[in-house]
């Protein structure tokens, strides 16, 4: 099976499970919950479909691949978003400034990295193959951004004895897996070139459709009633751990009233 059909066939796999993930969502009430994340999947049901009935060749594919780029990387902004908000729910303060500062970062990062290729593009180089370079490092940008503001998150799931329920659990692990497996795949396929695109796109479809049957298969009603914390400490610790965390978000939050004024 060559590395097209493959892909192909993966990205059926993950069609199929996009569909599924989606009605368990709506049946079981976890849209509710998971608002951005609900949206995204219904998006990926026909973002899945039109590459498998165009010809690449086709004049209206690379049309459709532009917005479908754009929506993509809109929706992984705000499906980060959405993640610091379920892990940060209880410090309003630090979900504040961080996601401010998050938009900030995603936003310099691209900037840099379009500016970055500009400087290099030569005037005879096609349009169409100059927008190409263009929208992959602009994402390239945005990805290594929200992977750093990932790992933030992790960093702070890992430091401190946050309650979250089995399902936020759940869903910042595998997003975070997938969203980092495709930033790593999106790097590697620049660097190595086109001879490495097609394994990446191999392996980050492979990722993906992973990760949606794991999001089928664990997140559950359930799921929101049972609550722990990642890290697990002497109480004594947990107090003082909690006490630094709340501390931390008062100032955050002075300091959001302090910029509203």
């Amino acid at each position: 099976m060559t590395g097209i059909a493959l892909g192909s066939f993966f990205l059926t796999i993950s069609l199929l499970g996009s569909a599924l993930t989606a009605v368990k969502l709506v049946t079981t009430g976890l849209y509710k919950h998971y608002p951005i994340f609900f949206l995204y999947f219904i998006f990926r049901i026909p973002n899945s479909i039109w590459p498998l009935l165009l010809n690449i060749h086709s004049p209206h594919y690379f049309d459709i691949w532009r917005v479908s780029f754009v929506l993509t990387l809109l929706f992984y902004i705000f499906l980060v978003v959405e993640l610091y908000r379920l892990v940060l729910k209880d410090y309003r303060g630090l979900q504040t400034v961080g996601r401010w500062a998050m938009y900030v970062s995603v936003a310099a990062a691209a900037a840099i990295s379009i500016l970055t290729l500009l400087s290099g593009i030569s005037l005879g180089t096609q349009e169409k193959n100059k927008i190409i370079r263009i929208f992959l490092n602009a994402e390239r940008g945005v990805d290594t951004a929200l992977a750093l503001f990932i790992i933030l998150l992790l960093a702070i799931l890992s430091r401190y004895p946050i309650q979250l329920s089995r399902n936020v659990r759940v869903h910042a692990v595998v997003y975070s897996t997938f969203f980092l497996s495709n930033t790593v795949g999106l790097l590697m396929r620049n660097y190595f070139g086109l001879k490495f695109a097609e394994v990446a796109n191999v392996v980050i479809t492979v990722i993906g459709a992973c990760s949606v049957f794991a999001w089928l298969i664990l997140l559950n009603p359930a799921g929101e009633k049972i609550r722990s914390a990642l890290r697990t400490v002497k109480p004594e610790h947990e107090k003082r751990l909690l006490t630094q965390l709340d501390l931390l978000n008062a100032t955050m939050m002075r300091v959001a009233r302090q910029q509203r004024r």
